[in-house]
C-alpha cells in the first residue's frame, strides 16, 4: 500500500512504540570489559590516549572490575604489561606472569565474573612482535609452542577462556591440542580469527606497552583490503577448534562481521578498538559530538551487523545508559 496508507512514521511516533518495534536490542550481556594488568600493589597509570582506562596491579584491578560487575557486566579480558620483557617473551606464559596473578585474584574476589585472558607475546617481547623471531621475521612455527604454552597458563590460573590475537598460522589448533591434553577440554577458545593490520590501533599500543621497536605486523595481520580471505582466516580457525571468532577492529569492518554473520553459525564478536574509543572520547571532549548517543549507536551497529559479543572500552558507559 503506497503512501497515504502506508505510513512509516506510525511506529516511531512515541517512546513506547519505537521500543515495541525496535529490530536490535542492546544488552549488557553482550560485552567484554578490556583490562590491562601490571604488577606491584596499589598501582594505576592513567592512559593518556585512553581516558579513563588505566594500567592496575592485581588489587586494583579486583576494585575495578567489582564495579563493573556491580553495573551488570558481567566478562572481561585481560592483558597483561610484564615486569621485564625478553626475546621469547617468557614472563607470558610464566605460571607466576601478571596475568596469571590477575586471574587468581580475580576468580577469588568475583568467582561468577567470566575472565578471559588474551595470547599474544607483543606485550611480553623485547622488540615488540607477536611471535620469536629468525633475524627480523616472526618464525610462525616456533611461535606456537610457546601461545600454547601461555594458553594453558592462563587456564591453569582459572581463566575461563582464552583468546588467541597473533595471528599466526595454526594457532588455534596448538592451543587446543595443549589444553586438551592437559585436561582442559572445558575452556573455549575466543579466535582474533579476521585480524586487521589497522591504524585503530594506536591507543592500544600505550596502554599495553606493545609497539614494535622495527617493521610493521602487515606480514602477519590481514590487508584492511581483503574479505575474501578474511572468511578463509575464519573457517580455518573454526576448523582448527574455535569456539567463538572474531573481527577487529569493529567499525570500519562491519561488512566483514555481516558476512561471517551470514556464512558461520557459531558466536561472532568483534572489537570495539583504542582508536575507535580515543576518537569518540577526543571529540566528545572537545564538544564535538554527543557523547551518550555516539557510543549507543556504536554499540549497536555492531550487533546489527551481527556480532554477538562486543568487546567494548565504552562497557561501562553503555551500563549507565542502559540502565
Amino acid at each position: 500500500m503506497p503512501f497515504p496508507a502506508e505510513r512509516m512514521r506510525r511506529l516511531r511516533r512515541t517512546p513506547g512504540l519505537r521500543r515495541l518495534t525496535q529490530e536490535t536490542r542492546l544488552t549488557l550481556d553482550a560485552l567484554i570489559e578490556p583490562h590491562f594488568v601490571c604488577p606491584g600493589t596499589n598501582i594505576r597509570r592513567e592512559v593518556s590516549s585512553m581516558p579513563g582506562c588505566a594500567q592496575l596491579s592485581a588489587d586494583l584491578l579486583v576494585e575495578e572490575c567489582k564495579r563493573s560487575y556491580d553495573l551488570g557486566i558481567r566478562s572481561i579480558i585481560l592483558f597483561g604489561i610484564p615486569a621485564h620483557k625478553d626475546a621469547v617473551g617468557s614472563e607470558g606464559y610464566s605460571t607466576q606472569g601478571v596475568v596469571p596473578r590477575g586471574i587468581a585474584a580475580l576468580k577469588e574476589s568475583l568467582p561468577d565474573l567470566v575472565v578471559w585472558a588474551d595470547v599474544c607475546m607483543c606485550e611480553y617481547t623485547d622488540h615488540g612482535h607477536c611471535g620469536v623471531l629468525d633475524d627480523h621475521e616472526v618464525d610462525n612455527d616456533a611461535t606456537l609452542p610457546l601461545l600454547a604454552k601461555e594458553a594453558l597458563a592462563y587456564a591453569q590460573a582459572g581463566a575461563d577462556g582464552v583468546a588467541p590475537s597473533d595471528m599466526m598460522d595454526g594457532r588455534v589448533a596448538a592451543i587446543r591440542a595443549a589444553l586438551d591434553d592437559s585436561g582442559f577440554t572445558h575452556v573455549p577458545i575466543m579466535s582474533y580469527a579476521a585480524k586487521f593490520a589497522s591504524a585503530f590501533y594506536g591507543p592500544f599500543r600505550e596502554a599495553a606497552e606493545s609497539t614494535p621497536r622495527f617493521g610493521d605486523r602487515r606480514g602477519y595481520q590481514m590487508d584492511p583490503a581483503n574479505a575474501r580471505e578474511a572468511m578463509r582466516e575464519i573457517a580455518l580457525d573454526i576448523q582448527e577448534g574455535a569456539d567463538i571468532v572474531m573481527v577487529k577492529p569493529g567499525l570500519p569492518y562491519l561488512d566483514i562481521i555481516r558476512r561471517a554473520r551470514e556464512r558461520f553459525d557459531l558466536p561472532i564478536a568483534t572489537y570495539n578498538v583504542s582508536g575507535e574509543y580515543a576518537m569518540v572520547k577526543a571529540a566528545a571532549h572537545n564538544g564535538w559530538i554527543d557523547e551518550d548517543r555516539i557510543i549507543l549507536e556504536i554499540l549497536t551497529a555492531f550487533k546489527r551487523a551481527g556480532a554477538d559479543l562486543v568487546l567494548t572500552y565504552f562497557a561501562r558507559d553503555a551500563a549507565r545508559l542502559l540502565r
